[in-house]
């Protein structure tokens, strides 16, 4: 664990891993952390969802902007070769969640039940993540993830499959964030000691089939969102 300060204040950084909020909690008391919103005693019930996302974001400034046209291409000098992109979660993703909570939840429902069902999901949506505008600039560019990871693979990995790893769990004073680092195999000795990402049925997140799957825990009092970190 380490502790740092940027323009949003002083957070907790727990390197290479992905730590739920009972865990963080923990963690968080042992370092004297003052933070109301993550010891909140009556946080309301709140469904837990299955987030499957396929595309991915990079929000960026007009300096920003002018830094991708100059440079052909997306970096991010203040963390050298590692460039952030976080999850697209909207309107599709919430409902498709939402489904898949419901069916797990009700297996026996019936059809008609189904469609009567009224939506829910989106008035616990209220993490930054679910926002259609960002804090980090007026720019964005929104790709499906295969197509970033295949010009990733191409450009960094000679053709091979990229290495996913557990790269941090973020505390902000108000938001938790969950990073997944992907590099090129040929660093495998680099990142040898964060824990390659797996596909766990109880990880908060995961890759399968061309898609990350986030496991959202309260999605009230406390946001939370996913990013995902490029290396070379």
């Amino acid at each position: 664990m380490t502790s740092h300060f940027n323009q949003r204040g002083r957070n907790l950084v727990f390197k290479g891993l992905h730590l739920k909020l009972k865990d963080l909690r923990k963690k968080a008391e042992e370092e004297g952390w003052k933070n109301r919103y993550l010891f909140k005693d009556h946080i309301p019930a709140y469904p837990r969802p299955e987030f499957h996302v396929s595309h991915l974001k990079h929000d960026t400034d007009q300096a920003g902007l002018r830094g991708i046209r100059r440079d052909g291409g997306f970096r991010n000098p203040a963390d050298g070769s590692l460039l952030w992109w976080s999850l697209v979660v909207g309107s599709d993703e919430i409902r498709s969640a939402e489904r898949r909570l419901l069916e797990t939840t009700y297996p026996d429902r019936t059809e008609e039940q189904a469609q009567k069902q009224q939506s829910f999901l989106e008035k616990f949506a209220t993490s930054p993540v679910f926002m259609e505008s960002s804090r980090l600039g007026s720019y964005r560019f929104t790709f499906p993830l295969e197509e970033v990871l295949k010009a990733y693979r191409d450009q960094f990995c000679s053709g091979a499959q990229p290495v996913m790893r557990l790269f941090r769990t973020i505390l902000y004073k108000q938001e938790v964030m969950y990073a997944v680092l992907v590099h090129s195999p040929a660093n495998q000795q680099l990142f040898s000691d964060l824990p390659l990402l797996t596909d766990d049925p109880n990880s908060v997140c995961t890759y399968r089939d061309g898609h990350f799957i986030w496991r959202s825990e309260a999605m009230c009092e406390t946001h939370r969102f996913c990013s995902l970190m490029l290396g070379d």
